[in-house]
This record gives C-alpha cells, sequence and structure tokens, in this order.
C-alpha cells in the first residue's frame, strides 16, 4: 500500500502503484487538510471576486457569473473542453496521469471537496481508467482538454477503458457502486487546470527509459565481449580523469557485465611488448560505437537523473490556479498550471533516447557490415550467403525507426503557438513534448529489440557461450527461449516483438 498525503512521493512508489499492482490510500491527515482548505474557500469566496468560481475562464474573466449559475459554469466549463482528439492514451500513462492529478490535491491548495479525492483513489486502485486522448490541452492553463476528459469521468459521463474494453462511464459505476462527484465550489477548474498529463507521461517515460538505459549498457558490453575488445576503454582508471558521473556510472556496470568474461582483453597481455609486425591486422582501438560508449551514454544517464528531480519536484507540487491558502486565508492567482518545467524535461529526455538508439543502430551496424567487423558474415547470415537473407531485413525497420526518432527529437519547447485569444500568449507544449518522448522510447525498445536478437545470432556463430560473462551468458540463455537460433529465413517479426517485452519486462543491470 502507498499513501498519498503523508510525505512526497517517489518513483519507486509510483512504479508500485502502475507496474506491481500496489493500491493508493489516503493519509487521514491530509484529507482533514483538503476538507479544511474547501471549507475555508466555501466560505471566503462569498462577496468576492475570484477567478473561475464567479468570472468567466481565461479572456472572458471579465464577466461576473451570478451566484445562481456558478455551478452550472463548472459543468460547462467540464463539458466544453472535452474536445480530445487522436488516439486514447495508453492505461499506464492515464493511471500515471491521475496519480499525478491525486497529488496535487492532496497538498490541500485546490479547495476541492475531499470527495474527488475519494473518487480519484477508487478508480485508480480499481484500474478503471478515463479516456484521455493525445491531442489538446497546450500546456498551460494546464493539460486543459487531457484533464476536462478526466473531469468527465469524474462527473460520471464519458468513457472508461474498463476490464480490457471501452465502456460507458456511467455503466461501470454503476457496477462497481461509484457515485460522481458533485460541483461544490470549483471542482470543474481545479480538475483540468494543471501539468497532471504531462507529468503524468514524464513518469511512465523515466520509468521506460531507464530500463532501456540499462538494456543499452548492457548489449554494449556484449558486444565488446563478442568481438574481444580491449578492456581498457571500460576502466576506472581512464574514466576517472573524466569529470562526469554518468560517463563512470556506465563505465562500471559495463564492467559489472563483463565480469568473469574470457573474450574481453587485456591490452599489455597483447600489444604492450615487442612487436615485429608492421602492419597489424588486429585493431588496436575499437569503432566508437564500442570505445566510446561510457562517453555516449553517460550524458543520457545524466539527463535521466536530472529529469527525475524534476518531474518528481512536478509530482508533488500544486499545478493549479488559483492557490487556496486556508492557513493564511488567502487566494493567490498566478500560473502554477504552467508546463515548461516538464516541456524542456521531456525534450532533453526524447533527445538522449534518440541517441541512445542511433548509438544502438551503428553497433547493429558494425555486426552486421563484415567489411567493418572482419569477424562474422554478411548480415549475420548463418546459412547460405546469396540465399539467405539473416538480419538483413530486420536493419531497414531499425534505421526507419531510428530516422522517425530523430525527426521527432525536434524540440516542442520551442514551438509556443499563442491562442485563447492571446490570453494564452506563451505556452509550455509539455503534454505533446511527453507524449513524444513516449514514442521516442518505444520505438528504441523496437531497435533494442533487433539488436539483441543479432547480437544472440553472434554469438551462435561464434559457438561462444562458455566464454562470456555469466550476466552476458543469462541474458543468451532467456532471450533464446524466446527465439533460438535461426538459420532459414521465416517471418521474424512475432519474435521481435516477444524480445521487446522480454526487454520491457525484466530488469537489465541496475542502473540506478
Amino acid at each position: 500500500m502507498v499513501v498519498l498525503g503523508s510525505k512526497s512521493l517517489t518513483l519507486d512508489e509510483v512504479y508500485r502503484v502502475l507496474y506491481a499492482g500496489e493500491e493508493l490510500s489516503l493519509d487521514a491527515a491530509a484529507l482533514q487538510q483538503v476538507e479544511a482548505s474547501f471549507l475555508f474557500l466555501q466560505k471566503f469566496s462569498a462577496k468576492k471576486l475570484i477567478y473561475g468560481i464567479n468570472t468567466g475562464f481565461g479572456p472572458m474573466a471579465q464577466y461576473r457569473i451570478s451566484d445562481s449559475d456558478t455551478f452550472q459554469l463548472q459543468y460547462n466549463l467540464i463539458r466544453s473542453h472535452s474536445t480530445g482528439a487522436g488516439k486514447p492514451l495508453s492505461p499506464v500513462i492515464t493511471k500515471a496521469l491521475m496519480i499525478a492529478r491525486l497529488s496535487s490535491f492532496m497538498q490541500a491548495h485546490s479547495g476541492i471537496h475531499p470527495e474527488v479525492t475519494i473518487l480519484l483513489k477508487d478508480l485508480i486502485n480499481k484500474n478503471v481508467y478515463p479516456c484521455v486522448f493525445e491531442h489538446g490541452g497546450v500546456g498551460a492553463s494546464g493539460d486543459l482538454v487531457q484533464l476536462a476528459h478526466l473531469a468527465l469521468v469524474l462527473i460520471g459521463e464519458g468513457e472508461v477503458w474498463y476490464e480490457d474494453k471501452m465502456q460507458p462511464t456511467a455503466e461501470v459505476f454503476a457496477r462497481l457502486g461509484l457515485k460522481p462527484i458533485g460541483i461544490h465550489v470549483r471542482e470543474g477548474l481545479a480538475i483540468i487546470n494543471g501539468t497532471s498529463a504531462m507529468t503524468g507521461a514524464g513518469l511512465v517515460n523515466l520509468i521506460q527509459a531507464r530500463q532501456l538505459l540499462g538494456w543499452a549498457v548492457t548489449l554494449s558490453a556484449m558486444i565488446n565481449e563478442i568481438v574481444e575488445a580491449f578492456d581498457d576503454h571500460l576502466s576506472a582508471e581512464l574514466n576517472a580523469v573524466k569529470m562526469h558521473v554518468g560517463q563512470n556510472t556506465v563505465a562500471a556496470k559495463m564492467r559489472e557485465v563483463l565480469q568473469g568474461s574470457s573474450m574481453v582483453r587485456h591490452r599489455p597481455d597483447h600489444l604492450y611488448k615487442e612487436l615485429e609486425e608492421e602492419i597489424f591486422k588486429d585493431k588496436v582501438q575499437e569503432y566508437y560505437s564500442l570505445r566510446c560508449v561510457p562517453q555516449i551514454l553517460g550524458p543520457v544517464y545524466d539527463t535521466l537523473i536530472q529529469a527525475e528531480k524534476v518531474v518528481i519536484h512536478e509530482l508533488n507540487s500544486v499545478s493549479d490556479n488559483p492557490v487556496v491558502d486556508h492557513e493564511l486565508e488567502n487566494v493567490f492567482h498566478g500560473g502554477n498550471f504552467h508546463g515548461d518545467y516538464i516541456s524542456l524535461e521531456m525534450d532533453k529526455l526524447k533527445i538522449a533516447t534518440t541517441r541512445l538508439s542511433m548509438l544502438a543502430e551503428r553497433q547493429l551496424n558494425y555486426l552486421l557490415n563484415e567489411k567493418l567487423n572482419h569477424k562474422f558474415p554478411p548480415f549475420m547470415n548463418l546459412g547460405k550467403l546469396g540465399f539467405n537473407f539473416g538480419m538483413q531485413g530486420a536493419q531497414f525497420t531499425a534505421t526507419s525507426t531510428v530516422a522517425e526518432n530523430q525527426t521527432l527529437s525536434f524540440p516542442m519547447y520551442v514551438h509556443s503557438i499563442p491562442n485563447n485569444n492571446d490570453n494564452q500568449d506563451i505556452v509550455s507544449m509539455g503534454c505533446n513534448s511527453a507524449l513524444m518522448a513516449n514514442k521516442v522510447i518505444a520505438n528504441t525498445f523496437e531497435v533494442l529489440a533487433i539488436h539483441t536478437l543479432t547480437i544472440m545470432q553472434a554469438v551462435d556463430y561464434l559457438q561462444c557461450q562458455d566464454r562470456l560473462a555469466g550476466f552476458s551468458r543469462k541474458v543468451y540463455q532467456e532471450v533464446r527461449a524466446i527465439y533460438p537460433k535461426f538459420i532459414e529465413d521465416s517471418p521474424m517479426y512475432k519474435n521481435l516483438g516477444k524480445i521487446k517485452e522480454y526487454l520491457l519486462c525484466n530488469e537489465p543491470v541496475k542502473m540506478f
């Protein structure tokens, strides 16, 4: 059970709720503060002009709303902004979105009725996911459109994803005994006015990108192993003279993967002695995609560390406007709904992930090009050259997917378009950035699946299973249980999909 409200949520706790089936509970003291905030706002807002309670929204805030219309105003806001388009968000991103919105509410600065937090908690625990669409909010005034679809479900309307199918909210609520929320003061604005969609997607991205980096480090170590590279480019001594934490962490983890290998070579045993050759058949140094892995993946590691810091700060913040302070007995108007922090970090994350996929593609190309490696048959073809094709077709998929990543990596952060009658004159596009980063991450798992299979084929070509490090041998055995060595050509897309699932569901070398 993960308790919400007693302390800041961590990424590990989010992971446990999203992927390990743990439920959420609400801290009783924090819930009392939520109620205190609501009761204060209910009393404080009488006879005062407060944005979004008795005014219109955005550029129409100059219009006063009569007391008789204030509740309907909130329903109008929710329904009018339920304009999402494109594909529904995946259940895991939607669940993370709900956790992020609930976390913001549990800070007790939104003035919402406690029933909102209780229903959100119940939906999360019962795995009922609102139908939220990928296209919508511009990330300032928050993720208005995406969160309007969350609000639509909370008032008992719209559709939810439940038991692997889309169903009307009212039917699922009736079956589960759930009661929609009512409007008490500002529940409509409070639910839709925040960064919770981009933050939820960012949380999922962080979890999956960590997994990607672990596999990239593991596979990079294995390719160095099977080509019998020298070990000094991974040494503590070489990397320690560069001050970057990421570089030194990656090098250390690669050494961990390779511990016990009889294939990686020690340079003094081979080249630091009197040699008679004028031209060496052996490479003195490997290509950059093998030799410079710590320097290439190190920045990815550092980017993930910074991104986690920012996203977790946002998760435990109040992304709402106005902010209700029942202890100081005031309501503060500002812009805590603005998503620039998440937008910038998700752009950096997708750029770093694209770079990771580019490294994997170059390593893959090295393995498949016999003119580069001088060790393996063309396209890792273990059959008859010219008659069989090996990994040739799969390389096309990897190359085109990396190209898509490169195009998707143009930053959204610099793509502000004024809208809302220029009231929102500079916006973050944070949800777009987070969802594009999620696409880049998914693409990269596909590239790594192809890379993984190619390395397994290389091990079988060399018949070096017994010389591998224990960690490498374990990966080899697990992947081969999914997709055995192949010689004859056959469709491989289904098995590559299974390898992708293996990469998603199995922890590689632990990076964090």
